[in-house]
């Protein structure tokens, strides 16, 4: 099978959707496919082709409002070209379909849309006609598979799938190293969504009584300054800015509990956060807000903890218990390794290749509608 990956940006830039575009790749051409990917920023996963393409007139008009859509019309336009392609494999949202479903219905070609994290609520409106076109859909988690049932996409048409895990190798971390007494850690982007500047403050206030807890956050992005401000000079808060993913697996594994605090913006919401079902592999303790979605992927509600998204309180009380109570911890660490034991990406490769010989097979579906 000839698969074309469309993804706007790919490692090493920063995100669950670039880590996951690069992972999948490399395991569909483990499988014998041939992988051919379109991006605009970052590095073609080793062994895939890359799909040329040129700016236009037209795509550099569009975008000065979206560079997104601008890329996709460019993948549109290359697509007519095009030779052989089985699949056509979008991470985005409406914008990609917006720009490539019309070149994919005319070319013959199924195309699947890969939501990764919630809709943004400014263009509901123009999402059925964006839709139109798309065959079928992937989600990562229930926020995303929600936002889609509103804009009046079937839900015969979705497919509930996380992102794969190598288990072997995580498992090596898990065994390598101790757990550290008060070790909270964050992973991820340091933009808005992740809302780390509740966990910051839940830190501060958790120091009150446990004076020897200590926050490390991974990652880097915009927020850094802004951040670093909120978290003061006063000791027990580290930014490590963006490390190796092995460096962030090391760390994960040493910490007492790893904390995702992220919140849902008009704009943008997580799906189902790749670092938290790495970090349950790990043998790590989980925290997670409630605008985040594990339980999609991860049926035992026993093996993490939520808190209500956007209390500090909720935060330091559940931050508290794990902290404090290591029996409940060991629970969930046992609880949390068996059920993400089922998501090793030979399993999320079948799941997903599944879905791509439905969508081969039958070219026969009603086009996507509000009805």
């Amino acid at each position: 099978m000839r698969i074309l990956h469309i993804g706007y940006r790919l490692p090493p830039e920063p995100g669950g959707k670039e880590v996951f575009i690069e992972r999948l790749s490399h395991e569909q051409m483990l499988r014998g496919h041939e992988v051919v990917v379109a991006h605009r920023r970052g590095d073609v996963p080793g062994g895939a082709r890359v799909l040329p393409l040129a700016r236009t007139a037209a795509s550099r008009a569009v975008s000065r409002r979206s560079d997104v859509i601008a890329f996709a019309m460019e993948c549109a336009r290359t697509l007519r070209r095009a030779h052989r392609i089985d699949i056509v494999h979008a991470h985005g949202d409406h914008r990609e379909a917006l720009g490539l479903g019309s070149a994919a219905r005319r070319a013959g070609i199924p195309l699947l849309i890969h939501v990764h994290g919630a809709l943004t609520v400014r263009h509901r409106r123009i999402m059925p006609w964006a839709f139109r076109h798309t065959d079928g859909f992937i989600v990562a988690g229930e926020r995303p598979r929600e936002d889609l049932l509103a804009a009046g996409v079937p839900e015969r048409r979705m497919r509930v799938i996380p992102g794969g895990l190598n288990l072997d190798h995580l498992a090596g971390f898990r065994e390598r190293h101790p757990v550290e007494p008060g070790l909270i850690v964050s992973v991820g982007s340091l933009v808005e969504v992740k809302n780390h500047a509740l966990t910051i403050e839940a830190f501060h206030r958790l120091r009150t009584d446990h004076p020897g807890a200590r926050l490390v956050i991974a990652g880097d992005g915009p927020e850094r300054a802004r951040l670093e401000r909120l978290a003061g000079t006063g000791r027990g808060i580290e930014f490590t800015g963006h490390i190796p993913a092995d460096d962030v697996y090391s760390l994960v594994s040493r910490a007492q509990v790893v904390v995702h605090a992220s919140q849902r913006l008009p704009s943008i919401g997580e799906g189902i956060p790749f670092a938290l079902l790495e970090a349950l592999a790990l043998g790590t303790a989980v925290i997670v807000s409630s605008d985040a979605s594990l339980g999609t992927a991860v049926a035992d509600g026993s093996a993490y903890r939520v808190f209500r998204s956007g209390s500090v309180h909720d935060l330091v009380t559940h931050l508290r218990s794990v902290l404090d109570d290591e029996a409940l911890c060991l629970e969930m660490i046992e609880r949390g390794v068996r059920a993400v034991s089922n998501l090793d990406w030979r399993t999320v490769g079948d799941r997903i290749g599944e879905w791509y010989e439905t969508l081969i097979a039958d070219r026969s579906l009603a086009p996507v509608s509000a009805s």
